[in-house]
């Protein structure tokens, strides 16, 4: 057996990728709730995933005119299209459009608090339907989520345009939740080549609708800030989630992504000059309580990995010792088709691409 439970200090890259996604999605929903002053809701979820588009082409187009030596990074295969189609649908046109009608029914600082229901949704579908594993420290951290959502969502009277808000917020998690544990299933393929064909897809297929509809366009400017918003909080967030997804696992990176609600929550009190609320206050008491519960998580033991092969970027180390062809590309990291041995060892991990175990 392989020990290596003394490395306790985790250096895996996942949680940062997961941490900086939540911060630049917070970011854009005031900004998003400013810029619902001037454009048409359906409109700007497809000005948004259109700046998320252009910056990532952007990327992909000088990576290309640098190119390193080697395949870096998978591509995505014909298996993959029908997971990518669903994601898109989901988590690119139907949530984006949710939120805008939300937020034009709620405060942004609310509305900000109560996307934090996305990791809970995706943690329970990971858990339910994808069979993750989910320990007590992420299912307590979810209750705590709950309840500080009931608080923030309460209502002394209810009316449909008090309860709208907040419902059309929770559906837009629901759907965000859906499009994490599908983007999981693909999150070993090129991250940068998933994340465009989302923004693509999602932005043409808004703002074509939205046109169709009789939605006007808004001055250069706020066109211009809608698609620098659209780079940053949609684009260069969702790369980062999906990386982030590859080495943590679908429940983990929604709970380091529930950072972004509280970023999202203070900026609008700072820059919107939204009210704080006994109900605020004690509603991110309990989310904060949640989110700790979720990072403080240590999970190690020893585990069994079955023999399996794919194709991912990667470098060799404890779960990389395979022979290599003369065509695989040289360097690392490097991407190839590859075969995992039978293997047994003990460490702490989360359920990535290749910790998918029982328990």
């Amino acid at each position: 057996m392989l020990d290596i439970m003394n490395n306790k200090k985790n250096t895996n890259p996942g949680y940062w990728y997961a941490i900086f996604s939540a911060i630049l999605f917070g970011a854009a929903t005031p900004a998003a709730k400013f810029l619902l002053e001037k454009i048409n809701p359906l409109l700007l979820a497809g000005l948004l995933y259109l700046g998320s588009a252009i910056g990532l082409f952007i990327i992909f187009f000088i990576q290309s005119c640098f190119p390193k030596s080697g395949k870096n990074e998978a591509s995505l295969r014909y298996s993959d299209v029908p997971w990518l189609c669903s994601a898109v649908l989901l988590g690119g046109i139907i949530g984006p459009v949710l939120l805008m009608a939300g937020l034009i029914r709620l405060p942004a600082a609310s509305a900000s608090l109560l996307l934090n229901l996305e990791s809970v949704f995706t943690a329970l579908i990971a858990w339910i339907a994808f069979k993750e594993h989910v320990d007590r420290n992420i299912a307590l951290g979810m209750m705590s989520i709950v309840v500080g959502s009931m608080m923030l969502s309460w209502k002394e009277s209810f009316t449909y345009q008090n309860f709208s808000g907040p419902v059309l917020i929770t559906a837009a998690c629901f759907c965000w939740a859906l499009d994490n544990n599908l983007t999981r299933k693909i999150s070993a393929a090129n991250p940068l080549q998933i994340a465009m064909i989302k923004s693509l897809i999602a932005g043409l297929t808004n703002t074509v609708i939205a046109i169709t509809y009789g939605a006007i366009l808004p001055a250069d400017a706020f066109l211009f800030f809608a698609g620098i918003v659209g780079f940053l909080g949609y684009g260069l967030s969702l790369l980062l989630f999906i990386l982030g997804l590859r080495y943590i696992g679908t429940a983990r990176t929604g709970a380091y992504f529930s950072l972004a609600p509280f970023v999202g929550a203070g900026l609008a009190i700072i820059f919107l000059n939204e009210s704080v609320s006994l109900q605020l206050i004690l509603a991110s008491l309990f989310m904060g309580f949640g989110i700790w519960l979720h990072v403080s998580e240590y999970h190690a033991h020893g585990h069994h990995h079955e023999e399996m092969e794919h194709d991912h970027r990667h470098v060799h180390d404890d779960h990389h010792q395979h022979e290599h062809q003369p065509t695989d590309p040289s360097g690392e990291p490097h991407s190839h088709w590859h075969k995992h041995k039978p293997l047994y060892h003990s460490h702490p991990h989360f359920p990535d691409i290749h910790h998918r175990h029982k328990h």
